[in-house]
């Protein structure tokens, strides 16, 4: 329920925004958008152990990404204090993973004018948040495929993943 609220309030939107970093975008979609999602998180797993993805802080608007992440803060601060996370403890490492990431997009006066280790290290952390939101998102999904098909349909219909997506069923 609290990688569902993660999901709902923030979460998918997240995705969205750092899918813009991703060089290789239509690529990373590709391999989620195959039908069978029992098979999506292992073959993303083994996709993400061969290093594929192409991030780059450069190629996409970094001030857009730091607004997302503070409007989010306080609800990230929550979530990390919710001791039912203990359990989970590769999300507990997604949600350090994006607070990081905002902290250091909080901390730059102004991200139009950095240096290039600074693009660098943003490159870093967002290849990281990005790595662990996705297996978060396959992971939740296919929670939601087993256990809250009802849930799962819209999900699926709103998929980050796919320019396509509409909430409104179709035909």
């Amino acid at each position: 329920m609290v990688i569902g609220a993660f999901f709902s309030e923030g979460g998918v939107a997240m995705l969205q925004s750092l899918t813009k970093f991703d060089k290789m975008s239509d690529e990373t979609a590709r391999m989620i958008l195959v039908d069978d999602w029992s098979q999506k998180v292992g073959r993303m797993k083994k996709w993400l152990g061969r290093d594929e993805f192409k991030m780059d802080s450069r190629i996409a608007e970094l001030e857009g990404l730091k607004m997302l992440l503070l409007s989010k803060r306080d609800f990230l601060l929550r979530m990390l204090e919710n001791p039912n996370l203990l359990e989970h403890e590769s999300f507990t490492e997604l949600l350090w993973a994006v607070f990081h990431l905002t902290e250091e997009l909080a901390s730059r006066v102004d991200l139009n004018q950095l240096s290039d280790a600074d693009y660098h290290h943003f490159t870093g952390d967002i290849e990281r948040a990005y790595t662990l939101l996705i297996l978060e998102w396959l992971t939740y999904m296919i929670h939601l495929k087993e256990d809250y098909p009802f849930l799962f349909s819209y999900s699926a219909r709103t998929n980050p993943f796919n320019p396509e997506a509409r909430a409104e069923i179709s035909g």
